[in-house]
This record gives structure tokens, C-alpha cells and sequence, in this order.
């Protein structure tokens, strides 16, 4: 152990940045990973539960009338649906939670260098919207910024963190960081229908 510090200490100074910043990006991954990174069959269990909810909640509706047992059930079913669909946000707030991504990087000190959302990838009730983040600063930054995306309401999910071009700024090394954060929508029945007749057009396409 001794000896491998003392060749890395031995090696030019580029050498060591490049070292300093490859620990510094595995512990950052190790950090996300085991502290913040939802699962995706955690957003799968989510998107179940919405339409579990909402089928049970449409068989009570039908039972309600005036039946103060099922009317209580069916607020209760309400609330629970509320707060499923609450971590899965609807299309048009999904412009409103990258503005917060995008804020929090800011708001930890660092430099967004790129902020682009790409196409969104269906799954059986909800839709994946990755976005691709350049950022520049701190591991302390960084830190910061990841702390801030797990206190976040709504699903984020960072993965594919890298970095680059370290470079010394007083006694900080400063380093240019790529990552994928990916977050998540419910899709609406509409929409759901609309994919699936789709996808089933393709299908037949091919045949």
C-alpha cells in the first residue's frame, strides 16, 4: 500500500489529476448508487400501484351510493392514489421538474456546461425521460448536487457518472463531470392506447 502511494505521489502532475479524479468519480458512483439511486422496479411497483389503485377506486365508485362504508374506502383509495401518482409527475410537469434539476446543480456551485433531455423511452405504464448533464466543479459539488437530487419530491434517477479534464483551482481540483439523470411520468390511458396501437402497427409492418 505504501509503495503504491508513493508511485503515485512519484508520477508527473497530470498523472496524478488523472488518478485524483478517476478515485473521486468511483466514489462518487459508490455514493449514488448505495444512498440515492432509485431502482427501476421501484418506479415499476409505483406505476402499478397508480393503476391498481384506479381500477379499485372505479369498482367502488360503482358501489358507493350512499353507502357510508364504501364512501369512506373510496377517500381512502383517493388519497393513496394521490400519493402514488405524486412521485410519477404528468406530462406537463415534467418541464417544471428539469427546471429544478437544473436549478439544484446551480444552486451547488456548479457550472452547467450541458442540459439535454432526450427522447422518452415507454415502459408499460410510465414513460423514462433521460437527460444528459455536463456539469464543472467540486467533488464537494457534486456531492451537494447529488444530496439535493435525492431530496428531490419526485423520482431521479443519476447514473453513467464519468469526468474529465481536471484541472487546479488554489487547493481544489476542479473537474468537468458527465452523468445521465433519468426521471419519470405517468402515462395517461390515452396515451397508453395511443402506444399501443403503435407499436402493434410496427409489429405488423414487419411481418
Amino acid at each position: 500500500m505504501k509503495a503504491a502511494l508513493e508511485n503515485i505521489l512519484d508520477r508527473p502532475k497530470n498523472q496524478k489529476l488523472g488518478i485524483l479524479a478517476g478515485s473521486i468519480v468511483l466514489i462518487l458512483a459508490a455514493y449514488y448508487f448505495y444512498l440515492y439511486s432509485p431502482q427501476a422496479d421501484q418506479v415499476a411497483q409505483l406505476s402499478e400501484s397508480v393503476e391498481a389503485a384506479r381500477n379499485e377506486k372505479g369498482i367502488k365508485e360503482k358501489r358507493a351510493s350512499n353507502l357510508p362504508k364504501f364512501q369512506k374506502e373510496l377517500r381512502e383509495l383517493d388519497v393513496r392514489l394521490k400519493e402514488a401518482i405524486a412521485q410519477l409527475p404528468s406530462k406537463k410537469e415534467i418541464a417544471n421538474l428539469l427546471t429544478s434539476v437544473a436549478t439544484t446543480a446551480q444552486e451547488s456551485g456548479l457550472d452547467i456546461l450541458l442540459f439535454r433531455p432526450r427522447a422518452e423511452n415507454y415502459k408499460d405504464f410510465y414513460a423514462e425521460i433521460p437527460v444528459d448533464i455536463n456539469i464543472r466543479g467540486t467533488y464537494h459539488n457534486v456531492i451537494t448536487f447529488f444530496d439535493g437530487v435525492g431530496r428531490l419530491k419526485r423520482l431521479v434517477n443519476i447514473a453513467n457518472i464519468g469526468s474529465k479534464n481536471p484541472k487546479m483551482s488554489g487547493d481544489q481540483v476542479i473537474l468537468d463531470f458527465t452523468t445521465t439523470a433519468t426521471t419519470y411520468r405517468f402515462l395517461e390511458d390515452a396515451e397508453r392506447k395511443k402506444i399501443a396501437e403503435e407499436k402493434a402497427k410496427a409489429a405488423k409492418a414487419k411481418k
